[in-house]
C-alpha cells in the first residue's frame, strides 16, 4: 500500500501492514488563500508516492496472538483497527472456551438458527420498503448480510445510517461493561478485585453461554471473575495465602472455586502457563489431602450421614470422577475381614461323597455375601453423590478379594480329585455367581446396566478357567460315549462268540478228537514192536486213549463240553437275550449246528444296536451341553466359544452314535440277512420271514433314534438359538443331515437285502405248499411231477388223489396264494410310519416287481387244466387287488397283464383259434408280455399236446394274414 505525502515523507500511523493511504500536506497561509484556485494537477505533481511493505504475514501475527496474555491482547488491539479485528475475531475466543469445556457447538448452532429465524420474521412483518424508516442495526452488527431481500436504495440508506452512528460514537464515551472495555490492562494482569457476588463467581463457568459472535464477551466475563483468584493463587507462598481460601470459608465452595480455576487454567496459553498450572494442581492436591483426612476420620467413627457424606461430595465437586475417596472407602472396608463372609471352599468337597461334590456350601456362601453387599450398597447410596460407580467398584473388589479366593482353590482341588466333579463345579458355581450378581441391589442415581456389569464381572472371574473347562468337557463326553458303545460291542461279541462256541463246539471237538486219534495211530504204527504193550488191554497211557476227556463223552453221544464257555449278558443289560436262550444240548451234526447258529444270529438282529445305549448317549450329551450352554450368555469371544462347544458336543454325539453304534449294527444285520436260507429253516408257519421281521424291527429302532436326535436338536440347539436351522453351513445342521443320510443308506441297503430274503421265502412257499392239484384237479402224471416245480431239497408229501369223478368246487384263491399275499402285505405294512414315503414307495415298487417275477417263474413250473384255471384266475385277482392297495399305477399294469394271461388257461381245447388270437394279441397285455412269452405260458396247459398243433396252425395263419 502507499502513503501519499506532498513535498516530504509523512509518518505512517496505520501500523505494520495496515494497507492505509495517508495524505499529509503542509500548507502556508498564502497557499491556503489560493487553495481553491490551485489546479489539481499541481497538487498531484507535488505528491510523492512512498511504498511500504509488511514485516510479517498476517497468518504469523495471528498465531503469535494465540500465545499472548489477555492484557497484552487488549493493548495490541488498541494499535490499529486491523489488529483490533484480529484480536476480536470470534474464533479466537471460541477456542479458549472450548479448551475450558464450556462451549457447546450444538447449542451455538441452535441459537444462531433461532436468531436468523427471528430476524427473517421481523423483516417480513415490518414490511421494509422504499421511503420507510430503516430500523437500527442489531447489537450483533449484522444488518446487510442477514437481510432477506437486496435493495440498492435500502443499502445506501443503511450505509448513511452507519456513518451517522460512527460519528455519534466518536462524540460519546463508551460505558460498556460486557467484557474487556472496563478492565485494567496494567499491573500483573489480575483483572481487578473480585466482585462482591460470591455465588455468581462460583456459577460463572456453569452459566457460560454458547453464542456465535459473543464468545469474546463470554470469555471476558469468565476472565473477569476468575483471573484475580487464579493469579493470586499462583503468587501465593503457602496454602494459607491464596485469596480463594479467604473469600470462601466453606469446603464445598472452596472446592467449587478450585474446580473452576482448574477449568480456567486450561485456557491459559501464555508463557509460563505450565508452571502456573502446576502451582494450581499442587494447591489443589493439598486441599484434597485435607478433605481426605476429614473423610477418613468420619470413616473411622462410621459417621455416614455426617462427615463421610459431606466430604465425599466435596471430593466429587473438586475432581469429578476422582477415585481417591472411593478407593479409601473400598480399601478400608471391614467386609474383607468379616469371618461370616470368608467361608471355606473345601466344604463343597469334604461334605460330599468320594469323587463327588456338593454345591450347597457354595450356595450358602453366595447367599451371605449377597446380603452383606446389598447392605453396603444402601450405605454407599447415602454417602456418595454418584453411588453406582462406587458400588460396582466395591463389587469388583469383592470379586478380587473374596470370590476369586473362594472359587480358584475349589476348582483346582476338584480337578485333581475327579474330572466329572470339576465339570459340575465350574458350571454350577458359574450359575450361582450369575444369580448372585443379578440379585444385587445397586443404589439409585445412575444408568449402569446391571446385566452387562454382571456378565463383565463373571467373565473376569471365570476367564482363567474357561479353556481348560471346555477341553475337559468335550474330552470327558467323548470318552464316556466311546466307553458305553465299546462295552455294548464287547458284550455283543462275547454273546456271539459264546453262541458259536456252543453250537459248533461239539462238532469241532469231534474233528479234533478224530485228528488226535489218527495222529496217535500213526505214532503207534511207526513204533518198534518192542515198544507196543504186551497185554491186549490198553493202559491209561496208551496212545490210542484220547488225550481229551471231552472226546469220550462226545463219542458216547453225550453232550460235549464246548471249547469256550458261554457268557450271556447279565439281566438288565442292553445285551440281554433272554428271549433266545441257548439250548440245553449241543448239536453233533455240523449242518444242524450251523442252522441253529444262523437262526440265533438272525434272531439277534434286533439287538445289534440298542435304543437304551442311544438314550444314554443323548442324556450324556444333554448334561454336557447344558453345562456348557450357561456360558453363552457372557457374549463376546467366550460366548462364541461356548456356542461352538455346544455344537461340537452334538457333532461328537452323532459321530459316535452313528458311525460307532448304529451303522455297524446295520452292517452286521445286512451280513446276517445275506446268510439266510429258507431251506435250512424248519418253521415257516409264523406271521412272516423271521429275519426280515427282526430287521424291520431294527429299522423301527433306528427310526426312533432318528426322531430322538431330531427332538434333541430342536429343543437343545435350535430353540435356544445355539444353532441356526436355516444356515446350511452350520456344523450341527450338517452333522444332523449326515447322520440322517447314513441312516437312510443303511436302511436302504438292509431293505434291499430284505427283499431278496422275502422273495426267497415266497419262492420257497410256492415250491413247497402249492399242490399240483390246485391248478390241475384231474390228476398228475409222472412227467408232470417233474415239471411241477419240486426243487431239490424241498421235497414234499404227494397230494392225495381225489376220488374218481370228484371235482373241487372251491373257486376261491389257493392257500399258497393267500399265504404269499399275507406274507408280502405284512412286511410292507411294517415299514409304514418308520420310513419316509419316498423310501417306502421304492421298497413297495421293488417288492411288487420281484413278486411279479416270482409268480411268473412259479407259473412256468405248473400244469394248469381248464378246471384249475378258475383257481389260478382267483389267485391272480388276489395279487392284483393287493397291488392295487399299494397305489402304484406302473406296478399295477404288470399284475393286470398277469391277470389277462391267466385267461388263456380257461379256453376250451375246441377253441384253439381263439387261443391263438389271444396269444398273438400284444396289446391285450399292455406290452408286458410278448407273443413268444405268452406262447411259453400257454405250453403249461395240461392239454397242450392236444391243442398245440391247432394253435400253431392258427398262429401261422394269422401271421400270413398280417403279411
Amino acid at each position: 500500500m502507499s502513503n501519499i505525502t506532498p513535498l516530504r515523507r509523512a509518518p505512517t500511523t496505520g501500523g505494520v501492514g495496515t494497507g492505509k493511504m495517508t495524505a499529509a500536506t503542509t500548507m502556508t497561509a498564502g497557499q491556503k488563500y489560493h487553495q481553491h484556485s490551485t489546479s489539481i494537477l499541481k497538487t498531484l505533481q507535488a505528491t510523492e508516492m512512498l511504498d511500504t511493505k509488511p514485516v510479517l504475514p498476517a497468518e504469523i501475527i495471528a498465531t503469535i496472538l494465540d500465545y499472548l496474555p489477555v492484557p497484552d491482547l487488549l493493548r495490541f488491539a488498541r494499535t490499529s483497527r486491523r489488529y483490533k479485528e484480529m484480536v476480536y475475531d470470534d474464533t479466537r475466543w471460541v477456542a479458549r472456551l472450548k479448551s475450558m469445556g464450556v462451549w457447546d457447538e450444538a447449542e451455538a448452532r441452535k441459537r444462531f438458527e433461532e436468531a436468523v429465524q427471528r430476524r427473517r420474521q421481523q423483516t417480513i412483518s415490518s414490511g421494509v420498503g422504499r421511503g420507510q424508516p430503516i430500523p437500527p442495526p442489531s447489537p450483533t452488527g449484522t444488518t446487510k448480510r442477514e437481510s432477506l431481500f437486496f435493495d440498492a436504495d435500502l443499502e445506501q440508506e443503511r450505509r448513511q445510517h452507519e456513518l451517522l452512528q460512527i460519528q455519534l460514537q466518536k462524540q460519546q464515551i463508551s460505558d460498556l461493561r460486557d467484557g474487556f472495555e472496563t478492565m485494567k490492562v496494567s499491573g500483573g494482569g489480575s483483572g481487578g478485585e473480585p466482585p462482591r457476588d460470591v455465588e455468581g463467581l462460583l456459577l460463572v463457568v456453569k452459566n457460560a453461554r454458547s453464542i456465535r459472535g459473543h464468545a469474546r464477551q463470554e470469555y471476558g466475563r469468565i476472565y473477569g471473575a476468575l483471573a484475580p483468584f487464579y493469579f493470586d493463587l499462583v503468587r501465593a507462598r503457602t496454602h494459607t495465602d491464596p485469596l480463594v481460601f479467604k473469600v470462601f470459608r466453606d469446603p464445598d465452595r472452596q472446592a467449587r472455586m478450585l474446580a473452576n480455576l482448574r477449568s480456567f487454567a486450561r485456557s491459559d496459553w501464555a508463557d509460563g502457563a505450565e508452571g502456573r498450572r502446576e502451582k494450581l494442581e499442587g494447591m489443589t492436591g493439598i486441599f484434597e489431602s485435607a478433605v481426605l483426612r476429614e473423610f477418613e476420620q468420619g470413616y473411622e467413627f462410621w459417621d455416614v450421614d455426617g462427615r463421610m457424606k459431606k466430604y465425599a461430595h466435596v471430593l466429587e465437586v473438586l475432581n469429578p470422577g476422582s477415585s481417591a475417596g472411593v478407593e479409601l472407602f473400598i480399601q478400608k472396608h471391614p467386609i474383607f475381614a468379616d469371618r461370616e463372609v470368608l467361608a471355606n471352599a473345601m466344604d463343597c468337597v469334604n461334605q460330599a461323597m468320594a469323587d463327588s461334590i456338593t454345591l450347597e456350601p457354595s450356595r450358602r456362601f453366595f447367599e451371605v455375601l449377597g446380603r452383606k453387599v446389598n447392605e453396603q450398597g444402601e450405605i454407599i447410596g447415602r454417602i456418595f453423590p454418584r453411588p453406582q460407580r462406587v458400588f460396582w467398584g466395591f463389587v469388583d473388589k469383592v470379586r478380587e478379594e473374596i470370590m476369586v479366593e473362594y472359587i480358584t482353590p475349589l476348582f483346582d482341588d476338584a480337578h485333581q480329585r475327579s474330572i466329572p466333579s470339576y465339570l459340575r463345579a465350574v458350571s454350577g458355581i458359574f450359575e450361582q455367581t450369575m444369580l448372585f450378581l443379578r440379585t444385587l441391589t445397586p443404589p439409585k442415581g445412575g444408568e449402569v446396566d446391571q446385566e452387562a456389569k454382571a456378565k463383565e464381572i463373571a467373565l473376569r472371574i471365570f476367564e482363567p478357567h474357561i479353556d481348560l473347562y471346555f477341553q475337559d468337557e468335550i474330552d470327558t463326553f467323548t470318552a464316556q460315549a466311546e466307553r458305553e458303545v465299546g462295552e455294548w460291542e464287547k458284550k455283543l461279541s462275547e454273546q456271539e462268540a459264546s453262541a458259536e462256541s456252543f453250537y459248533m463246539g461239539s462238532f469241532a471237538n469231534r474233528q479234533a478228537d478224530k485228528k488226535d486219534f489218527l495222529t496217535s495211530f500213526k505214532k503207534v504204527v511207526m513204533m518198534p514192536v518192542t515198544v507196543l504193550p504186551t497185554s491186549l488191554g490198553l493202559p491209561i497211557g496208551s496212545p490210542f486213549a484220547s488225550s481229551k476227556p471231552a472226546a469220550t463223552a462226545a463219542a458216547n453221544g453225550g453232550p460235549s463240553t464246548p471249547s469256550r464257555a458261554g457268557s450271556p449278558a447279565p439281566a438288565g443289560t442292553p445285551g440281554d437275550r433272554a428271549s433266545s436262550p441257548l439250548p440245553g444240548k449241543a448239536f453233533a451234526d455240523e449242518l444242524a449246528a450251523k442252522a441253529a447258529l444262523m437262526t440265533s444270529r438272525l434272531e439277534g438282529i434286533k439287538s445289534l444296536f440298542s435304543i437304551e445305549v442311544a438314550l444314554s448317549l443323548v442324556h450324556g450329551a444333554k448334561a454336557s451341553l447344558g453345562r456348557v450352554a450357561v456360558f453363552i450368555q457372557l457374549g463376546g469371544q467366550v460366548g462364541g466359544e461356548a456356542r461352538e462347544m455346544c455344537e461340537t458336543i452334538f457333532v461328537t454325539l452323532l459321530r459316535i452314535l452313528g458311525n460307532g453304534h448304529v451303522k455297524p449294527g446295520f452292517d452286521k444285520a445286512v451280513t446276517h440277512l445275506s446268510q439266510y436260507n429258507p431251506r435250512e429253516v424248519s418253521e415257516h408257519e409264523k406271521g412272516g420271514v423271521a429275519p426280515l421281521v427282526t430287521f424291520i424291527e431294527l429299522v423301527n429302532v433306528g427310526d426312533l433314534i432318528s426322531q430322538m436326535i431330531d427332538v434333541f436338536y430342536e429343543q437343545q440347539l435350535a430353540q435356544p438359538k445355539i444353532a441356526d436351522r436355516n444356515d446350511f453351513l452350520d456344523p450341527a445342521g450338517m452333522a444332523k443331515k449326515k447322520f440322517e443320510q447314513m441312516l437312510d443308506e443303511s436302511v436302504a441297503a438292509g431293505l434291499n437285502k430284505g427283499i431278496d430274503v422275502l422273495m426267497d421265502e415266497v419262492e420257497y412257499i410256492c415250491a413247497t405248499t402249492q399242490s399240483p392239484t390246485d391248478y390241475n384237479p384231474g390228476g398228475i402224471s409222472a412227467p408232470d411231477s417233474i415239471l411241477s416245480g419240486t426243487i431239490p431239497g424241498m421235497e414234499k408229501a404227494p397230494a392225495p388223489k381225489p376220488p374218481a369223478g370228484a371235482i373241487d368246487m372251491d373257486i376261491g384263491p389257493s392257500k399258497t396264494a393267500q399265504r404269499i399275499k399275507d406274507l408280502v402285505a405284512s412286511h410292507t405294512s411294517m415299514l409304514v410310519g418308520s420310513t419316509d414315503k419316498s423310501m417306502l414307495d421304492v421298497f413297495n415298487g421293488e417288492v411288487g416287481l420281484r413278486l411279479f417275477t416270482a409268480v411268473c417263474k412259479h407259473l412256468k413250473r405248473q400244469r394248469i387244466s381248464t378246471e384249475g384255471a378258475i383257481k389260478l384266475i382267483a389267485d391272480m385277482n388276489l395279487y392284483f387287488e393287493y397291488i392295487r392297495t399299494l397305489k402304484n399305477k406302473d406296478l399295477l399294469a404288470y399284475f393286470k397283464a398277469l391277470r389277462e394271461l391267466s385267461q388263456i388257461y380257461l379256453i376250451d381245447a375246441k377253441h384253439a383259434k381263439e387261443m391263438a388270437t389271444i396269444i398273438a394279441d400284444g396289446d391285450r397285455f399292455g406290452g408286458i408280455f410278448r407273443a413268444e412269452e405268452v406262447y411259453e405260458y400257454a405250453e403249461r396247459r395240461a392239454d397242450w399236446y392236444q391243442v398245440k398243433r391247432e394253435v400253431e396252425r392258427a398262429m401261422y395263419g394269422l401271421e400270413c394274414c398280417v403279411m
